[in-house]
């Protein structure tokens, strides 16, 4: 990592750490108490919609990250690990009476364990046999939550009913802020000292060269079903998020296409990195919201295509800005970032 002339790193602990310098810890917590503590006051009701929303689909994308930007496996079946989280939070809340808070972590164990079991075909199998796996685990979980009769509300789907703690009731935007983005800061902590470590290391030599790998000694088939491990229950406790902020579950909130859009966020975000992640799940989401808003001026002006503008303009748009960052800037956003920093770093002297 680059480092303010006079700075340098005499440790592999010093060079991974997320802030080096004084500056860049001040400038971390000023952003914090800036977003926490002016955010929720400062918006309405409508823009924390959309950042509540943008937090639970970070917290899915990083879980996906770390088992392909990080390990290398395709998985085109998030969306799946999604509904498999948000389900066993429904089910508990709805036929044994949990409170949500005690559902979590029963959602976040059992999507990994999930996760596991569809995880052990990569032991004998990879690249694009791997993605067809993925997907037909897609298919298989909305297969059995459509037809789970009375225990998951069949497609009629399942009331979660109020989050509270005591007397305290998560019932508007602003209390849904900081009870998502407490689970958000928990996940980008936990994704960083992952990926920093031995384990992270260890993901990215199977991801370059999973032989290469083996011969270090690596154990590919142990990190390969622990990449998958980690990324389950990072969609397992989106998906409970999802649950606690919606209220109901249904099958029909978890599409193919949104397991698509997982794979399209860390793409334009950056593989193989956390932050990217974020920046990827930000620009994309804006897209889809500035999109939205559109939808029913377009409607009014051209009523022959209104109807069918929003579905086709969101499913192209998506699909162009993907090919472009592929074809132009295949390392995301992150990468750029990490560029505009650099030069602002050494500026006067950029070259």
């Amino acid at each position: 990592m680059k480092q303010p002339c006079g700075t340098f790193n005499t440790s592999y602990a010093q060079e991974m750490t997320i802030a080096r310098t004084r500056f860049q810890i001040i400038v971390a917590i000023v952003a914090a108490v800036l977003f926490f503590g002016a955010a929720p006051f400062l918006l309405n009701a409508q823009l924390l919609s959309k950042i509540n929303i943008i937090g639970i689909v970070v917290v899915g994308a990083i879980g996906l990250n770390i088992l392909t930007g990080y390990c290398g496996q395709l998985n085109f079946g998030q969306s799946a690990f999604l509904a498999i989280g948000a389900y066993i939070s429904a089910m508990l809340c709805r036929h044994l009476g949990w409170n949500w808070f005690a559902t979590v972590p029963v959602a976040v164990v059992g999507t990994a364990l999930i996760g596991l079991i569809f995880g052990l075909p990569s032991l004998r199998i990879k690249g694009f046999y791997i993605a067809v796996t993925t997907m037909a685990a897609f298919f298989i979980v909305m297969f059995v939550l459509q037809r789970g009769g009375t225990i998951t509300g069949g497609i009629n789907g399942l009331q979660v009913g109020n989050v509270q703690i005591g007397d305290f009731v998560f019932d508007n935007e602003q209390k849904f802020f900081y009870l998502i983005m407490f689970f958000v800061v928990l996940a980008v902590f936990f994704a960083k000292n992952l990926v920093r470590g031995r384990v992270g290391r260890a993901f990215i030599a199977i991801r370059d060269n999973d032989l290469a790998a083996e011969l270090m000694g690596i154990n590919i088939f142990k990190y390969k079903l622990f990449a998958f491990i980690a990324c389950s229950a990072y969609a397992g406790l989106a998906g409970s998020l999802f649950a606690a902020y919606y209220g109901y579950v249904s099958a029909d909130q978890f599409t193919f296409s949104e397991s698509i859009w997982y794979i399209g966020y860390i793409i334009v975000g950056g593989l193989g990195s956390i932050t990217g992640t974020i920046f990827g799940v930000v620009f994309l989401k804006v897209v889809e919201f500035i999109l939205r808003g559109i939808g029913p001026a377009i409607s009014d002006m051209l009523p022959a295509i209104g109807v069918s503008f929003l579905s086709s303009s969101l499913v192209m748009v998506f699909g162009l800005i993907i090919i472009l960052f592929l074809i132009f800037e295949p390392r995301g956003i992150w990468h750029r970032w990490e560029l505009a920093k650099a030069s602002i770093r050494f500026w006067p002297f950029t070259y």
